[in-house]
């Protein structure tokens, strides 16, 4: 097997576009559920409103695609209203129920015959970004070295990206070391303690789960632009889940947690896919055993076992505090 290509496809998928995507996603449910103490099972639900806010704004309402991006964050925080106002009285457990629900809808709603005039129905829309790539700066050619060479698309694509996760990320590190994000924390560790101490914690929870979606919108802005399309099934339940390994695997309440669980999580499943691939196609696994169309389900149940293990042995992740999981969900 050709072990030095395995290799470089691996490094490449550790700091490609979807790997920004997902650090972006873990970072706002870090905010939610590594700071705040908030079960969000939708943060899908975020990504594609912000997503398709640039899509619809641009294909539709012929708007420009920075008008767009306003758009986007606007539909975030208008969605984080729906979900919060009826739920964050209550228990955690209420408000998982609820955004799980709600991002399916969203998918759903975006998925309709009925709205196919806006959204695209189940095909989605495309070529929406062309304003991004009219302003990149690198002229045409590769860029790079050694196995970090992509073209001159990719990589303003790749440098909007990771400086979007680098300048989130020191914002999540100053507000959590400010007096608002002390008081996360404390909602987080005893939510009972912080209200006897006169702080609104209804009010806070809201102004967490609006940050957290914003940060999710952002994920979406990404992963739209990077690609030049929409689709509904993109934004699936499995996303959120995927997001959340990310989180747990680079440590919940950490700042580098989700950006580096994010390029470990992308690395891994390149290498198991390419892995996997080689061997069947030079046959050290047997036809009967295992066939190339399975290689997509064997590399998850395998990264699956991975993480498994992990759990076992070092819960609280890479870079985390075992106490920083243990969620109060009275």
């Amino acid at each position: 097997m050709n072990w030095g290509g395995i290799v470089e496809n691996a490094l490449r998928a550790a700091v490609g576009d979807f790997a920004a995507v997902f650090a972006l996603a873990a970072i706002g449910l870090n905010v939610h559920f590594g700071y705040t103490g908030l079960l969000n099972f939708g943060q899908v639900g975020f990504m594609a409103v912000g997503a398709y806010g640039i899509a619809v704004a641009v294909t539709y309402l012929g708007l420009s695609m920075w008008v767009g991006l306003a758009v986007g964050l606007g539909a975030s925080v208008v969605l984080a209203l729906l979900l919060g106002l009826p739920t964050l009285r209550l228990r955690a457990d209420y408000l998982a129920i609820v955004t799980i629900a709600a991002a399916e809808i969203i998918r759903l709603t975006f998925r309709s015959v009925s709205l196919r005039r806006y959204t695209g129905g189940s095909s989605g829309l495309t070529r929406f970004a062309d304003e991004f790539y009219a302003v990149n700066p690198l002229s045409r050619g590769d860029y790079g070295f050694g196995p970090f060479v992509f073209s001159h698309r990719q990589t303003w694509v790749l440098v909007v990206a990771w400086l979007t996760v680098a300048v989130v990320s020191v914002m999540v590190l100053v507000l959590m070391r400010s007096p608002w994000g002390r008081v996360l924390k404390s909602i987080r560790e005893d939510e009972e303690a912080a209200r006897s101490l006169g702080k609104n914690v209804y009010w806070y929870k809201m102004q967490s789960l609006a940050f957290g979606g914003i940060i999710g919108s952002l994920a979406g802005f990404v992963l739209a632009i990077s690609t030049q399309s929409v689709q509904p099934d993109t934004y699936s339940s499995a996303v959120t889940f995927f997001a959340y390994v990310v989180l747990i695997l680079g440590g919940t309440a950490r700042v580098l947690g989700p950006v580096v669980g994010s390029m470990i999580f992308w690395m891994l499943l390149s290498l198991t896919d390419n892995v996997l691939r080689a061997a069947v196609r030079e046959g050290h696994i047997p036809a009967a055993i295992m066939s190339g169309v399975q290689v997509g389900q064997v590399r998850f149940m395998l990264v699956g076992l991975g993480l498994i293990l992990l759990l076992v042995y070092r819960s609280q992740g890479i870079f985390g505090d075992r106490r920083e999981i243990e969620l109060d969900v009275r």
